[in-house]
């Protein structure tokens, strides 16, 4: 959000103490002011988020871990391994990603925006203490979006005008009011959620240190040099503890168990879909020549009951759910 901007010069102070979650968004920027992240997320599918990747700033990568979810644009994949970025695909709990028994690379929820899913992971990674900055969740007074640097700034000129007075909050701090919008609103109140459901479930404290912006209850607001000072008292051991990954033959032996799986669904649904057909083809002959009599009528009806009970009987439909739901999905979004 806009108010990152002042909060940048604290930060790269106070790199060296904290571990550091970055948005894909705001890592070109922090880039620019040579503060390392060690963690930079991605949630974002479309092609618009993957030009974040779209640079190469050479050794300030290394030891960053790029963490990207497992659906994002192939252009992100591309930029990655162009300037050799360690990164890490995840998946969150889909149930054909779990349908593919990949259980050993585990998932996790990465909510609905890349903010949610930095704030989880470090849910998973057991920290105590998370201090955000940036979550502004609202328009500047001058109607800016996001912070200085911002690649993508031009593609949200007009937004300010549009949501006026529509997505009205209270401001940080609680003096007055700010102006926000439709998909912001959405994702403060998940954060909301999400904050007093880690509260009460994993004893985590939230620092809200924007020092702008909206709101977000749940949170502790200080300011960003309170937050440095009282909770951030010592250099961390950096670069934290490398992963690596799977052998060539290893991946491939997921890969291969992985293919065989979707292309069996796949023969499973030709195949029964040959059954039904023929099934379909056997009712409509009864249909076309039945008469009054009553043990065609049985006939008729006992076929039916069985095709019925078919395309009722979750094993046999399992495949069909699991092979088509991506499909729709992607067209659906």
């Amino acid at each position: 959000g806009p108010s990152l901007t002042k909060q940048l010069p604290l930060l790269k102070k106070y790199a060296s103490k904290a571990t550091i979650f970055c948005a894909d968004s705001s890592y070109p920027i922090l880039a620019k002011h040579d503060i390392k992240p060690d963690y930079v997320c991605m949630l974002e599918r479309d092609e618009i988020v993957a030009e974040c990747f779209n640079n190469d700033f050479g050794e300030f990568d290394k030891d960053i871990v790029f963490i990207v979810k497992s659906v994002t644009h192939p252009h992100t994949i591309k930029y990655l391994q162009k300037n050799n970025r360690a990164f890490i695909l995840v998946s969150t709990y889909a149930s054909f990603i779990q349908y593919l028994k990949l259980d050993y690379f585990g998932y996790f929820n990465m909510g609905f925006s890349v903010a949610h899913m930095n704030f989880l992971l470090t849910i998973h990674l057991k920290y105590k203490n998370i201090i955000l900055i940036g979550q502004d969740l609202a328009y500047a007074k001058d109607g800016q979006t996001h912070s200085q640097g911002f690649i993508h700034a031009n593609l949200h000129n007009g937004d300010y005008e549009r949501d006026l007075d529509k997505f009205s909050t209270t401001a940080y701090g609680g003096n007055g009011k700010v102006q926000s919008s439709e998909i912001w609103t959405l994702f403060r109140h998940n954060f909301e959620k999400d904050i007093v459901n880690i509260k009460m479930n994993y004893h985590i404290t939230t620092y809200n240190c924007t020092e702008g912006g909206a709101r977000i209850e749940g949170t502790i607001e200080k300011p960003f040099l309170w937050a440095c000072e009282n909770l951030l008292d010592k250099d961390l051991n950096k670069p934290f503890e490398k992963l690596e990954p799977l052998s060539l033959n290893k991946q491939n032996e997921f890969l291969l168990k992985a293919y065989y799986k979707v292309y069996q669904s796949i023969k499973h649904c030709r195949d029964f879909s040959k059954i039904l057909s023929n099934d379909f083809e056997k009712i409509q002959s009864i249909y076309l020549s039945l008469n009054e009599k009553e043990e065609d009528i049985n006939l008729a009806i006992e076929k039916i009951d069985k095709f019925k009970n078919k395309l009722e009987d979750i094993k046999q439909m399992q495949d069909l759910y699991e092979i088509l739901q991506p499909l729709r999905t992607q067209f659906e979004l």
